[in-house]
């Protein structure tokens, strides 16, 4: 099998229900169709041609370039050959009901440039081809409950192959409209390609254009602050972790994850992102979102939920395909859901009270949850968990874990809702808490927090105690972590996860982890390292300013699911930090 192609050589684009990643060399590998977590059917990301793809580019060699029009989603890539330059103009129309469409916008700047279309559409990762037929001047296929159309000039079939090649001349113009729809649906409005190209960038452009707050890297802020715009469910508010899967954290390896879910881990990360940019309305979507998903069940809480919130994602591995450069296996769904992670019961009573200090409404409905969380918490606090890098090995007392028992206590008690006797009994169990971790999670010797009790292992996780408010930046012991964390854990300017000799040195850096350096170096005071610190996971963004989850130093490639939200998120949170008072975390 060929190599696979760079995973910063993909762009994004999206319609708030779905995304689709096209590659510097006009083709989109990567489409799950009609939502985030639906099957693929473009799957050549994570194996061949044969898997699904759509390309469309000049028939001879090219040199590209490529940007995003303005602060939107719609992409446009230039090919210079010998003869002319060509603009393909990439993006997916917003918040159409009951349909999902690629409008694919073609135009000869110079010319004559020949070009070459090819679509491959492929069903159930790739596994799974259409039955096509001509009609109403264009092209159906259908599959199963899933129906497409495609619109456009010289469209012929090759068996399951649709391929077109035609000749623009300078000025000229050609468009190629991929639609999706279900059956009982029925058959949509075809899209205007002009029309649409104009309300999409509207669109976009109107959102992104309340954005006001001072940063001195308001272009990489923006662009974060758009993409993850673009992994959240229109319909719900739920934000996915990545729109990917079977991306390697570690090249040719096997921690190849599906990241299509929203953790609630990342909560309070996200609405600190949101509201401290402004985004009001989004993070109370989101906030709703969440306690829709833990209604009626927040003792039996999940660590992540679908984007409509459900609960099922069993994980299984597609045997067909041959992964990313071969990394397998190639996993769907997700068996962390499973897990027990205490620390999610902090991440969402921590996100209430965020919410309640930005003058957010709260619901009886919110109220009657985080009483049972707390309850909860009371019971399992003492328990071993998964962590939170979600092991699959024994259950350990992790450090993160406990600290975050200790935000969920002490965070209720911020939210004002127990009085009396029952505000001592928690106040006393917030008090054992936080001498348990430091009697027990912490090693004099290495003068650190280690990852677990009893363990002498670093983690990075340890970076957000100050954060969280756990002990102040200042203290020696959070000065000696993070001492120790800059000696043992730091690779080429970037923070690594974890000590953890069993995984070796091929594993990337992490990059949310190397931004939470950068916030807890700044609280101690020490703001122009943080500024490099910052600057250096901002260089490693691809030409369109995206990110993966982490980075392989040795060969200079982003690695892992991509783009990634927390990345993001952290790039808003330490960009706008960095250079003024934001609402915080910490502090009760």
């Amino acid at each position: 099998m060929s190599a696979s192609k760079p995973i910063e050589a993909y762009a994004l684009i999206g319609d708030g229900h779905t995304v689709a990643l096209v590659a510097r060399d006009g083709a989109i590998d990567w489409l799950c169709w009609p939502r985030f977590d639906s099957d693929a059917c473009l799957s050549a990301l994570l194996g061949t041609e044969e898997h699904g793809t759509w390309r469309i580019a000049p028939a001879d060699p090219a040199t590209v370039t490529r940007r995003y029009a303005g602060d939107d989603l719609v992409l446009r890539t230039e090919f210079a050959v010998t003869d002319g330059r060509l603009v393909l103009t990439d993006f997916m129309p917003v918040q159409r009901a009951g349909t999902s469409a690629i409008v694919r916008r073609l135009e000869a700047l110079d010319g004559p440039v020949e070009v070459d279309v090819l679509l491959r559409l492929r069903f159930g990762y790739g596994e799974v081809p259409l039955w096509w037929e001509q009609k109403d001047g264009g092209l159906v296929g259908e599959v199963g409950p899933d129906t497409v159309t495609l619109r456009g000039p010289g469209l012929s079939l090759e068996g399951e192959v649709v391929r077109a090649r035609l000749t623009l001349q300078a000025g000229e113009r050609a468009d190629y409209v991929l639609q999706h729809f279900s059956l009982p649906a029925g058959t949509p409005e075809p899209v205007d390609p002009a029309a649409a190209q104009d309300e999409t960038e509207r669109w976009w452009r109107d959102w992104i254009g309340t954005f006001n707050k001072s940063t001195n890297w308001p272009e990489a802020v923006r662009r974060s602050l758009l993409t993850l715009r673009a992994l959240t469910y229109l319909p719900t508010g739920g934000i996915i972790a990545a729109p990917t899967l079977g991306l390697p954290e570690k090249p040719g390896g096997t921690m190849n994850w599906d990241y299509r879910y929203c953790w609630l881990r990342d909560s309070t990360f996200t609405l600190t992102a949101l509201l401290n940019a402004g985004f009001k309305t989004e993070a109370e979507a989101w906030q709703q979102w969440l306690f829709h998903a833990i209604a009626g069940a927040p003792d039996r809480m999940r660590i992540m939920y679908r984007v409509d919130g459900g609960r099922q994602i069993e994980e299984r591995t597609l045997e067909h395909l041959p992964g990313w450069n071969g990394a397998r296996p190639v996993r769907v769904g997700n068996a962390a859901a499973g897990q027990r992670q205490l620390d999610v019961y902090g991440e969402v009573l921590d996100s209430a009270r965020l919410c309640q200090k930005a003058g957010i409404v709260r619901s009886d409905k919110g109220r009657a949850t985080g009483k049972r969380l707390v309850e909860q918490v009371e019971r399992l606090w003492e328990e071993p968990d998964q962590g939170m890098w979600e092991s699959r090995a024994a259950p350990q007392h992790y450090v993160y874990s406990k600290v975050m028992a200790w935000v969920a206590v002490d965070r209720y008690l911020a939210l004002g809702d127990v009085g009396g006797a029952r505000r001592g009994e928690l106040e006393a169990l917030r008090d054992r808490i936080h001498a348990d971790v430091c009697a027990h999670g912490y090693d004099a010797g290495r003068r650190s927090f280690m990852q677990c009790y009893g363990s002498r292992h670093l983690d990075a996780s340890a970076l957000l105690l100050p954060l969280v408010g756990f002990l102040p930046a200042d203290d020696e012991r959070i000065a000696g972590t993070f001492a120790a964390i800059e000696k043992c854990l730091m690779e080429g300017g970037f923070v690594r996860r974890q000590e953890a000799p069993w995984l070796g040195k091929e594993e990337g850096v992490f990059l949310p982890c190397t931004c939470w350096l950068a916030d807890g170096l700044a609280m101690a005071g020490r703001r122009e390292e943080a500024r490099v610190l910052f600057e250096r996971v901002l260089g490693i963004s691809n030409d369109l300013g995206l990110l993966s989850e982490e980075y392989h130093v040795p060969s200079g490639r982003l690695v892992g699911n991509f783009p990634q939200a927390l990345a993001h998120i952290a790039v808003v949170n330490t960009g706008l930090s960095l250079c003024g008072p934001t609402l915080q975390r910490g502090g009760g």
